[in-house]
C-alpha cells in the first residue's frame, strides 16, 4: 500500500463530495437573490413564497459546503506538506482572501438575510443577500485562481526548490483562471437550473395526482385550490411553474454558456496541456479528427490497442486551432518532448522513498480523461435538452400526470451535477503526473513544476493516510444522510415548510411594517430553523 495512492484517493473522495455542493450554493444563490429582487420590485406573493423555500435548501446545501469544505485545507498540511511547502509563497494570497470571503464576509451577510427578515428594510435585506451571494462568486474566484496556477504556473520563479511569487497581478489574471472561472459559473448556473426543474416538476405533478388542478378540454391547466391543506392555494401554482420555466431558462443559456467557455477552456489546454487533450481524445497519432467512440484497451501505455470506431474529420482541429486543417501532436509524439524537457525518471530523493528513481508515466489514466470529457458533454447536453422539453411540455401551464416522466425530472437533477464533476476528475486526473503542471511558455526561464509524487508528505505512513481516510469518509457519509434527509423533507413540504405562517393565514399580505409575508411573533426564526 502506497501512501502516495492513499492520500490521493482521500483529497479525490473529500474534494468532490465537497465540490457537489459548490456549483449548488453560487448557482442557487444568485437564483434566490433574482427571486427576492422580484419581490422587492413587484411585491407579488409567489415571489416571496419562491425566495423563502429556494433560499431554504440554499442553505441547508451552504452549511453543509463550509462543513466539509475545511477539511481540504487541513489535507494540505497532514499528507501533502510537499506540496504545501511548494505552492505556498503562491497559495497563501488567493488561499488568505478566499477564507477571509467566506469566512467573514458571507457568513456574516448571510447571518444578516437569515434573521434580518422583519429587522431590516427590504431594501437593506436583499442588498445583504447580495453581498453574500457576490462573496461567494468572488470566494470562488480566488479558489479557481489557485487551482489555476497548478495548471498553468505564471508569475512565479524557481528558488531552493520552491516557487516564488514575483508577479501577483499575473497570478490573479492568469489566462487559465479567467476561462476557468467562467466555466465553472456556468456550470454552477446549470446545476441551480436543474435543480428548480425537477423539484418544481414534481410540485406541479402532485398537484395534478391530488386532484388540486385539472386541464380542460383543451388541455389547458384549471388552477385549483386545497384550503384544507396550507399553502396549497393558486399561488402556489404560480410558484411552480414560474420556478420550473426560471430553472429551465436558466439550463438552456448555462448550457451554452458552457460549451463557449468550454470551448475557450479547451483551447488554453490544448497549448498550456497538450497531454491532457490528447488524452482526453484517445488521440496516439497526430492528426485533425475527433474521437466520438474509441475501444481498445484505454489503459494502455503505448496506445497501441486502441482503434477509433466512429471520428469526425478536422473537428479535433477546430477544438484546439479554430481551424479544421491543423494537425493536433498526439500521445506517441508528445511522451518523447515530455521526457526530453522535464526527463524519464523520478529524481533520486530520499523523501520519496520507494518512489524515487521511478520511470515517469506522462500519459494520464485514459479511461478516465476520455470517458470523463464526454461524460461531462454528455451529461450537460442532457440537462440542455431536458430544459427545452420542459419548457415545451409546460406551456399549457402545468406539467403531464405522468408519474414516470416526473420521475425523470426529478432523476435529472443529477444530470448538471455529473457533468459538474465529471469536468472538475477529467481536469485533476488529465494533469497528472504533475500536481503542478510546467508551463511550456517560461522563455530559458527555469520551468516551475512538481510531480505528484513529490507533494506527499514523507513523514506519514499510508497507513495513517488511511485511517483519515476511512474517518472522514464516515462522516462524509453521515454528514450526506443528514443533508439528503433534510432537502427532502422540507422539498415534500414545500412551500409551507419554508412558511410556517401559511398554516395560520390564508395569504400572503403584507405586514403591517410593508415588508409581506405575515409571520407569527412568536416565530421569529421560523426562516432560520
Amino acid at each position: 500500500m502506497d501512501a502516495l495512492e492513499v492520500a490521493r484517493w482521500q483529497f479525490g473522495i473529500t474534494t468532490v463530495y465537497h465540490f457537489m455542493m459548490v456549483p449548488l450554493t453560487i448557482g442557487l444563490g444568485l437564483v434566490v437573490a433574482f427571486m427576492q429582487t422580484l419581490w422587492y420590485r413587484t411585491g407579488k406573493a409567489e415571489y416571496l413564497r419562491m425566495t423563502k423555500f429556494w433560499g431554504k435548501l440554499f442553505l441547508i446545501n451552504f452549511i453543509m459546503g463550509v462543513a466539509t469544505g475545511i477539511v481540504q485545507e487541513f489535507q494540505f498540511g497532514m499528507a501533502w506538506s510537499e506540496y504545501s511547502r511548494f505552492v505556498g509563497d503562491v497559495f497563501g494570497a488567493p488561499l488568505a482572501m478566499e477564507a477571509l470571503l467566506a469566512f467573514f464576509v458571507e457568513s456574516t451577510f448571510l447571518g444578516l438575510w437569515i434573521f434580518g427578515w422583519k429587522q431590516l428594510k427590504k431594501g437593506v435585506h436583499l442588498a445583504c443577500l447580495w453581498i453574500a451571494v457576490i462573496g461567494s462568486v468572488i470566494s470562488a474566484y480566488f479558489i479557481i485562481v489557485a487551482n489555476s496556477w497548478m495548471q498553468h504556473p505564471v508569475g512565479v520563479t524557481l528558488e531552493d526548490g520552491r516557487g516564488r511569487m514575483v508577479d501577483a497581478w499575473a497570478v490573479f489574471t492568469n489566462n487559465t483562471a479567467v476561462v476557468a472561472f467562467s466555466h465553472t459559473i456556468m456550470g454552477a448556473l446549470a446545476v441551480a437550473g436543474g435543480f428548480l426543474l425537477g423539484i418544481a416538476w414534481y410540485h406541479l405533478w402532485r398537484r395534478r395526482t391530488d386532484g388540486i388542478d385539472t386541464v380542460d378540454a383543451s388541455g389547458r391547466v384549471v388552477v385549483g385550490e386545497a384550503r384544507s391543506v396550507p399553502g396549497r392555494d393558486k399561488t402556489d401554482h404560480t410558484v411552480w411553474l414560474r420556478s420550473l420555466r426560471i430553472g429551465a431558462i436558466v439550463a438552456a443559456i448555462s448550457f451554452a454558456g458552457t460549451s463557449i467557455t468550454g470551448d475557450l477552456q479547451g483551447k488554453l489546454m490544448f497549448e498550456q496541456q497538450p497531454m491532457k487533450m490528447a488524452a482526453a481524445e484517445a488521440a496516439c497519432h497526430d492528426g485533425t479528427q475527433f474521437s466520438v467512440l474509441s475501444v481498445g484497451d484505454l489503459g494502455s501505455k503505448d496506445c497501441s490497442n486502441i482503434v477509433a470506431v466512429i471520428e469526425v474529420p478536422g473537428l479535433l482541429s477546430f477544438l484546439a486551432k479554430g481551424d479544421f486543417t491543423t494537425e493536433v501532436k498526439g500521445v506517441n509524439t508528445l511522451v518523447p518532448e515530455y521526457q526530453e524537457k522535464y526527463g524519464t525518471h523520478l529524481p533520486n530523493d530520499p523523501k520519496l522513498g520507494d518512489r524515487a528513481g521511478k520511470e515517469i508515466q506522462y500519459v494520464p489514466v485514459m479511461e478516465v480523461t476520455y470517458w470523463g470529457f464526454r461524460m461531462m458533454i454528455g451529461f450537460g447536453g442532457l440537462a440542455a435538452l431536458a430544459a427545452v422539453v420542459a419548457l415545451w411540455l409546460t406551456r399549457r401551464g402545468t406539467v403531464p400526470a405522468s408519474r414516470w416522466l416526473m420521475r425523470l425530472a426529478v432523476f435529472g437533477i443529477l444530470a448538471p451535477f455529473g457533468a459538474n464533476a465529471a469536468g472538475w476528475i477529467f481536469t485533476e486526473m488529465g494533469r497528472q503526473p504533475f500536481v503542478v503542471a510546467p508551463n511550456p511558455d517560461m522563455n530559458g526561464i527555469d520551468p516551475v513544476f512538481m510531480y505528484t509524487a513529490a507533494a506527499v508528505s514523507p513523514g506519514v505512513s499510508a497507513g495513517e493516510i488511511l485511517t483519515s481516510l476511512i474517518a472522514l469518509t464516515t462522516v462524509y457519509a453521515v454528514l450526506m444522510v443528514v443533508e439528503i434527509k433534510l432537502l427532502t423533507t422540507y422539498i415534500r413540504g414545500g412551500v409551507a415548510s419554508a412558511m410556517p405562517e401559511l398554516a395560520h393565514h390564508d395569504d400572503d399580505t403584507p405586514d403591517e411594517d410593508g415588508r409581506g409575508g405575515s409571520q407569527r411573533e412568536t416565530d421569529v426564526l421560523a426562516f432560520a430553523y
